[in-house]
């Protein structure tokens, strides 16, 4: 419960900090509704939406509308899908709002113990330290490998769960070992003739436990003739702090990386985590007060491309050969890779070019799947409706190949295909990992 202390605390932070200008820019012409997975989940619900949400953020700052429990719970709710932007007339940054907002009532309200604490161990304790993050996903590996997953499975212990964790379980990657994670490669040299220099941004999550996924990439970077360097000093993005109101480790995982990347002189910094990427290329706005690190935000961010479009660039879907066994093919997009890096022709371009893949464009290809980080975890509910929405796009396109480009977008359709009982029919699979199978499966002809 929010006190009236605090709910004054919060009206005066938002009447500082929030954009008013950007909050004004909204002309409340309903063009982000249909958009909105939210609003058209909710029944239509107006303060579910895009447009709600902006009218109430405004009326908290106009000191109209109190920022009780009603409001903190209508942003909580909210996707951060920024599907509102491409399609906002007047170009609102929507999702810049968004995190401003909750930076505010998280920063200036009282959490329960409980909940201090896991939100000290996750942001502070564990997505900032890469040695961490191996050893907690060295554990789930251990539960994998050991055959205790099994008798967790079988003992019906999972019951106990929701069902949508207690699925999420099941679909999860097998995770590599610890030596495997620990030994990453610092520098690989172009397999093909050298066109470009390019820095990889390993990420956290993707450098553990999507590990194969991260060396697929790397080695279609190889293939397209491309010089690798990977800092090892580089952080996670800090999407996950930005979007759950801790912007202050945001900042400080920003500067990390800018540091670590600056200095190496290379072309472009690739990413293969739409999630990431999209955070990564918002540097700039994270850091516009910061008079030292802002022009070294920017300038990182001109370098941010996603692995799609440097194959594209490169021509690699033109000059490699690519072979699959026959199979329908479908790609779902990335929200932040669409939505925010503008990134949603190339992938689509590489999956065309494969021999033995049918594609085929699902309906609704660019709405949100119900991942959006952790918000399958913390709105199970919302999340699984919209998730419903999806497979049913899935299954009318009849493919048995889910392309995605974002580690949640993968669990979350692994999720789907596991709940509607799909899982010896159709498989989803990362765009890196799709082109690389294209690329051996050549090879052997």
């Amino acid at each position: 419960m929010t006190t009236a202390k605090e709910k004054q605390v919060i009206q005066s932070e938002f009447q500082k900090r929030m954009d008013e200008d950007e909050l004004l820019n909204c002309m409340r012409c309903g063009f982000c509704l249909p958009s909105c997975p939210t609003y058209v989940e909710s029944g239509f619900k107006e303060s579910h939406s895009p447009r709600g949400r902006i009218a109430l953020m405004k009326g908290v700052v106009d000191g109209l509308i109190e920022p009780d429990e009603d409001v903190e719970r209508t942003l909580d709710l909210c996707l951060g899908c920024r599907a509102c932007e491409p399609v906002c007339p007047s170009g609102v940054k929507y999702g810049h709002l968004l995190e401003e907002a909750r930076d505010i009532i998280n920063q200036h309200k009282k959490h329960s113990l409980p909940v201090r604490v896991l939100r000290k161990t996750v942001f502070n304790g564990l997505f900032p330290h890469q040695d961490r993050m191996r050893m907690m996903t060295g554990m789930l590996g251990i539960y994998q490998r050991s055959g205790v997953q099994k008798v967790v499975q079988n003992s019906g212990m999972m019951k106990l769960l929701p069902e949508s964790m207690a699925t999420m379980e099941r679909v999860l990657p097998q995770v590599p070992s610890l030596k495997k994670m620990k030994d990453r490669p610092s520098y690989l040299p172009s397999i093909a003739e050298q066109k470009k220099k390019v820095a990889f941004f390993s990420g956290c999550l993707m450098d553990t436990m999507f590990l194969d996924t991260n060396n697929a990439t790397m080695k279609l970077l190889q293939h397209a003739g491309c010089e690798i360097v990977i800092p090892k000093s580089q952080a996670c993005c800090g999407a996950l702090h930005g979007h759950s109101g801790e912007k202050d480790g945001a900042k400080e995982l920003a500067k990390r990386n800018i540091a670590a990347f600056e200095e190496i002189g290379v072309d472009y910094i690739i990413t293969n985590a739409g999630g990431c990427g999209a955070f990564l290329v918002d540097y700039d706005h994270l850091l516009k007060d910061d008079a030292e690190w802002y022009p070294r935000a920017v300038a990182f961010k001109e370098k941010i491309k996603d692995m799609s479009a440097i194959l594209v660039e490169l021509e690699f879907h033109k000059k490699m050969k690519l072979h699959v066994r026959p199979q329908k093919v479908t790609y779902q997009d990335s929200c932040h890779l669409k939505n925010v890096q503008g990134t949603f022709l190339q992938p689509r371009m590489l999956l065309q070019a494969v021999d033995g893949a049918a594609f085929i464009e699902m309906k609704d290809a660019d709405r949100c799947c119900g991942s959006a980080g952790i918000y399958n975890i913390v709105e199970s509910e919302m999340s699984m409706k919209i998730l419903d929405h999806k497979m049913e796009k899935v299954e009318e396109s009849q493919a048995t190949t889910i392309v995605t480009a974002n580690p949640g977008c993968l669990l979350q359709m692994k999720l789907g295909i596991e709940r509607e009982g799909l899982s010896g029919l159709m498989r989803a699979v990362h765009i890196a990992d799709f082109l690389l199978e294209a690329v051996e499966e050549t090879d052997k002809l």
